[in-house]
């Protein structure tokens, strides 16, 4: 019994620490100045129409790192802090 109570600590111990480093990572990402692009929204939007997807809408949602896709309604749902975000895109 004490062993698994050890590992779920293990478990929720880890998964906390990995939470914690990657919402530092997007902190320290997101203030990195970019120059002047589109918005996380109009990004997501290129990429869709770039391959052919015409139905889908990219919406805000509140929340931190909250961005998902949901097949239910065909909505990409992004953060605000993303949705706002200006990026350069660079070709490929």
């Amino acid at each position: 019994m004490a062993g698994w109570f050890l590992l779920m600590i293990l478990v929720a111990g880890a998964g906390l620490l990995i939470s914690l480093q990657l919402r530092s990572k997007f902190n320290t990402y997101s203030k990195v100045p970019l120059q002047a692009g589109l918005t996380g929204k109009e990004v997501a939007e290129k990429m869709l129409h770039d391959n052919g997807i015409y139905d889908v809408q990219v919406i805000s949602v509140e929340g931190m790192l909250t961005d998902h896709y949901n097949p239910m309604n065909k909505t990409v749902n992004l953060s605000p802090d993303v949705i706002m975000a200006v990026v350069w895109l660079q070709p490929l």
